[in-house]
């Protein structure tokens, strides 16, 4: 926590992940619906139309359709580092199930909180972070006092 209240971490990958290869941290996803609930209309589109479309796309990710009686849908995706995130989908179609789904997918598993900068690194330098502008002449970077409109 910061003096601000708010959780902040630095901009890390989650193991170094793609440093050698690229591990999709998704690493189960279920759907659970009632196959008669008028709510789940959208769980059952998803399972018929798009649901073979995503575990072609995410063949590291095992899908599990789960229909039995329940009082709402759910997505429940479950990730590497041991985090469970459940997600309603009551009244969604088909095509929204998905968008959360691909969504799901490509996110960490970790909470989605602010970064303090969008770099860090070990070994910090004296000479500071480089730029387009770092040996350029001030003239290209300095502008002059702003006119008032005419």
């Amino acid at each position: 926590m910061t003096g601000r209240g708010t959780p902040s971490r630095f901009l890390t990958a989650v193991l170094h992940n793609g440093v050698g290869r690229y591990v999709r941290q998704l690493q189960r996803l279920q759907l659970v619906f009632s196959p008669t609930a008028p709510d789940a209309r959208g769980a059952r589109q998803f399972v018929e139309e798009a649901a073979l479309d995503f575990a072609r796309r995410h063949p590291g990710v095992v899908l599990y359709v789960s229909p039995r009686p329940c009082p709402a849908p759910l997505l429940l995706a479950e990730y590497l580092n041991g985090t469970v995130r459940e997600e309603l989908v009551a009244s969604k179609n088909g095509e929204e199930i998905a968008r959360l789904a691909a969504k799901l997918a490509d996110q960490s598993g970790l909470d989605i909180i602010r970064i303090r900068k969008p770099f860090h690194t070990a070994n910090p330098s004296v000479q500071g972070q480089w730029h387009p502008f770092t040996n350029k002449p001030s003239a290209l970077t300095v502008r002059g006092p702003r006119l008032p409109p005419q």
